[in-house]
């Protein structure tokens, strides 16, 4: 295949991305009917232009490498949806049975200190609820739970919105990497170490300036209130380290949730190894055994994920059964039913819902509830996999990569990850940011000479940081919470963060470039 890289070819290949990001931020639309205009003008550009179905796969013809790319997105789209909908099903599950709010009077019982309570509910429980269900689910469950504990609505929703970043690089159960996997056809293991990477070294400043924007309202009412600098370190760090053990070790599905868990029972033993042994009987008392019961899918969850990914045997047997497919010579795409994370997330439903002993009228009802969000859902992947991919054949993502190399040179880098941070404002999600720009990355590297999974990395990695700015997210907190209206408000509060730390992500980036860091896959990977 060829790429055309003349100035009007560079505008026209870019002009379907740019037509989504004007109707989105401009007019407001939905990523679908967003997506659906780009992908007609990328139809337009591709066809006649750069010849896709006539030079570009000239034996195919114009409709046959049409349903070519249609076909791939088609796929990618139900491997992403088959992950999406379970998690959704326990989602609503939890909501459902009253889990959530066992768990959630849970975290309120540990601590009376309003800076403790931030760090367990808009850090851990962020983390945790970003790692199992994702999908805007997480600030809309945390930011309630700290209005209820009292923290104003604007100060819940800001620091509900900084919190939970971290965890959204693997998002559900490893969502976001799926693209990533679908543009360089690295594998998961490598895609884990390299996005967790940015996190583990930059995560504990996130924290810091999570606790900076809640400790300037607390201050507001506390004139005496002081940064708990010893409780953000060991926050961080109880979150940090089994987070990147996990991802470089076990894979991209638990890093999120893992980090949370293990980090957020260590938090909690903490706490109340400073209470007095009265309380502690009384926490005791007060039943963990019905909090285990509320957190049973996720329970039942992680010991999947990590038997099939830790007992060799296991892992071995149920990776090599894989459902692949070519089609005209030039599309092709596979799946592993027994290995793939949604069919661990469909088990540990199914087994959660037993263990709790929920009603099959219940059942039945949370998996309605779920199937009739993925509409809109499945409407947006498949207008953006169609686009992604037809550029992609088209060579319109090579052509951009050449130009961007031209522009940027070496320093690319350094910009990588504010190209993810547009592609969550816009689409609202990370996984559909890494879906719209992560073959552009990977041509971009390809093209500089510069370690692909460094800017894969980067991508993800600005992808996550985005949702701290997403007008999506930030509607959504800010409706559960009574404060519609005042998304302004919040968003100058997040963009501060998040223009900080995506700069250090893209000075990491450059310096990873520079030292030639993951300039290959790992041979254990």
């Amino acid at each position: 295949m060829h790429s055309t890289t003349t100035i009007p070819a560079t505008l026209a290949a870019a002009a379907p991305i740019a037509t989504i990001v004007l109707l989105m931020i401009g007019r407001q639309w939905s990523a679908a009917k967003a997506g659906g205009v780009g992908l007609v003008i990328a139809m337009v550009v591709a066809f006649w232009m750069f010849g896709f179905g006539q030079t570009v796969y000239a034996a195919l013809g114009p409709s046959s490498a049409f349903v070519g790319v249609v076909a791939e997105a088609a796929w990618v789209a139900a491997t992403i949806l088959w992950i999406i909908f379970p998690a959704l099903c326990i989602h609503h599950l939890q909501l459902t049975s009253g889990a959530l709010d066992v768990l959630r009077r849970f975290m309120g019982r540990l601590s009376t200190d309003p800076r403790i309570v931030v760090l367990l509910v808009a850090w851990f429980f962020s983390l945790f609820i970003e790692g199992a269900a994702g999908f805007g689910t997480t600030v809309a469950l945390a930011a309630p739970f700290l209005v209820t504990v009292g923290f104003k609505p604007v100060e819940a929703v800001t620091a509900a919105m900084i919190g939970h970043v971290v965890g959204v690089s693997f998002g559900a159960v490893g969502t976001p990497i799926v693209p990533q996997i679908a543009a360089t056809g690295a594998h998961a293991l490598d895609l884990a170490r390299v996005n967790a990477i940015y996190h583990i070294i930059l995560g504990g400043g996130l924290l810091l300036m999570m606790m900076m924007v809640t400790m300037q309202s607390l201050r507001q009412r506390e004139p005496q209130a002081r940064m708990p600098m010893s409780w953000i370190a060991l926050a961080a760090l109880f979150f940090l380290l089994p987070y990147f053990a996990i991802a470089w070790w076990v894979g991209p599905e638990l890093p999120s949730i893992g980090g949370a868990v293990l980090g957020g029972l260590a938090f909690v033993a903490l706490i109340r190894s400073r209470r007095s042994n009265t309380d502690a009987v009384e926490a005791k008392h007060e039943g963990m055994a019905l909090i285990i019961r509320a957190g049973a899918p996720y329970v039942v969850l992680i010991a999947l994920i990590l038997i099939t990914r830790l007992i060799v045997p296991l892992r071995t047997a149920l990776s090599s059964y894989e459902w692949d497919w070519q089609l005209l010579d030039h599309f092709k795409g596979n799946f592993r039913p027994l290995y793939h994370p949604g069919t661990m997330l469909m088990l540990a439903f199914l087994a959660g819902a037993c263990w709790q002993r929920v009603a099959m009228r219940n059942l039945g009802s949370a998996m309605s509830k779920a199937a009739r969000q993925l509409w809109p859902v499945t409407l947006a992947l498949l207008a953006m996999l169609t686009l992604s991919r037809l550029m992609v054949h088209a060579t319109m993502i090579d052509t951009l990569a050449i130009a961007a190399a031209a522009m940027a040179g070496p320093i690319w880098p350094l910009a990588a990850p504010f190209v993810g941070v547009l592609g969550t404002f816009v689409t609202g999600s990370a996984t559909a940011s890494n879906i719209l720009f992560c073959d552009f990355q990977y041509a971009t590297a390809t093209n500089l000479k510069l370690p692909a999974l460094v800017l894969t990395g980067a991508q993800g990695f600005g992808a996550a940081v985005g949702n701290m700015i997403c007008p999506h997210n930030i509607i959504a907190g800010g409706a559960t919470v009574g404060i519609a209206g005042q998304e302004g408000v919040i968003l100058r509060r997040t963009l501060w963060p998040c223009l900080i730390y995506t700069l250090l992500g893209g000075l990491l980036a450059l310096l990873l470039s520079l030292l030639g860091f993951f300039a290959a896959p790992s041979s254990t990977g």
